[in-house]
């Protein structure tokens, strides 16, 4: 039996070795600090890398290029790497806008 992963909650997939931290469909800005103390906590676990996944997310706004940006910056401080999977074309573009996108 498989149940779908809840938004904001990590898991490992067999095939991809980081963990992986999940946006839920519609992103606020109070939802930002939450998101970052759990991709601290997972670098203080251990974890060099990790993979954010931004496919649930349904429209593509100023607080999911803001989400994106603190995420990136907590990794950064915490010495990790933050992998972006998943983000539709207009997130991308966005973010491609706002000197996000590598």
């Amino acid at each position: 039996m498989s149940f779908p992963t809840a938004p904001g909650l990590t898991r490992v997939h067999p095939t991809d070795p980081a963990p992986v931290l999940v946006m839920p469909a519609r992103l606020a800005f109070i939802d930002v600090p939450p998101l970052c103390a759990q991709l601290e906590a997972l670098y203080a676990a251990g974890s060099a890398e990790v993979v954010c996944d931004l496919g649930a997310l349904i429209r593509a706004d100023l607080t999911a290029v803001e989400t994106v940006a603190r995420l990136r910056l907590t990794a950064a401080r915490a010495g990790g790497r933050l992998t972006i999977r998943n983000a539709g074309p207009g997130l991308v573009a966005l973010l491609t806008l706002v000197g996000l996108v590598e």
